[in-house]
């Protein structure tokens, strides 16, 4: 899988397709997405960054990182973002039986989307779920947390914890001994699925404007990532271009 440096993040050149197609007919992939919250964060802190760097695959999730790669490489590089890959994996996995497990988030956004898919693509199997309660990373590690994980064996376990918790998490248990499943973060995807959150339409988020649909709903919690990190992050990349670095 070719990767390619966006500030000091290394970013995989691929599409929704060819990543669903990977994660229904390999094991043991890691796959983190990345937004420029993601790789402002990896920039500043080495340990993030040596942690995304060891994944499988990272994803251009939004629009300024696609935009990044088509403008460094001079590629085609489109979105590949958390929502895509979770609802297009779990359709395209389905004629083979590919088997799902999610970790994180709550049981009523998770329940949520356990009946969306009984009612609308009943083949998709979810095996099972994990919902706890706010832990350390240390803690969600612990056996009682991903022993059903092991005895389950998914193909795919999706994470929806947050960045970097989720990433942080994969990082720990991905040699556990147990552990064959694919294992990749999706951030707050599931509550777009189960629609207790709204997702901006396709047309804003391809237009770069995502940011700001969501800043509506919460601009408390997202203020400074996207009035900081975003700045940070076109600051980084001019730097990157003009210095070659």
């Amino acid at each position: 899988m070719k990767k390619l440096k966006i500030l000091k993040t290394l970013i995989s050149e691929i599409t929704l397709d060819e990543l669903s197609l990977i994660l229904t007919t390999k094991r043991n992939i890691t796959v983190a997405v990345c937004n420029a919250n993601s790789l402002v964060r990896s920039y500043k802190n080495q340990d993030l960054q040596n942690i995304l760097n060891n994944f499988d695959i990272a994803t251009p999730d939004g629009f300024p990182v696609a935009f990044a790669s088509r403008y460094l490489y001079k590629n085609n590089q489109k979105r590949v973002d958390g929502f895509k890959i979770f609802n297009n994996t779990l359709v395209a996995g389905q004629d083979s039986g590919t088997t799902h497990y999610l970790f994180g988030n709550t049981k009523e956004v998770v329940e949520k989307i356990v009946t969306k898919y009984k009612n609308e693509n009943p083949n998709v199997k979810i095996i099972g779920y994990k919902c706890p309660p706010f832990l350390s990373i240390d803690e969600l590690s612990d056996d009682k947390y991903i022993e059903e994980i092991v005895t389950l064996k998914p193909d795919i376990v999706w994470f929806s914890f947050g960045f970097p918790k989720q990433e942080y998490l994969i990082e720990k248990i991905r040699n556990h001994s147990g552990i064959t499943s694919n294992l990749v973060g999706i951030g707050f995807t599931f509550d777009w699925t189960a629609g207790t959150k709204y997702k901006a339409p396709e047309f804003i988020a391809n237009i770069g404007l995502e940011w700001f649909f969501r800043l509506l709903q919460e601009p408390r919690r997202l203020y400074k990532r996207y009035f900081v990190d975003n700045t940070l992050f076109v600051y980084y990349l001019i730097k990157q271009i003009v210095f070659k670095i």
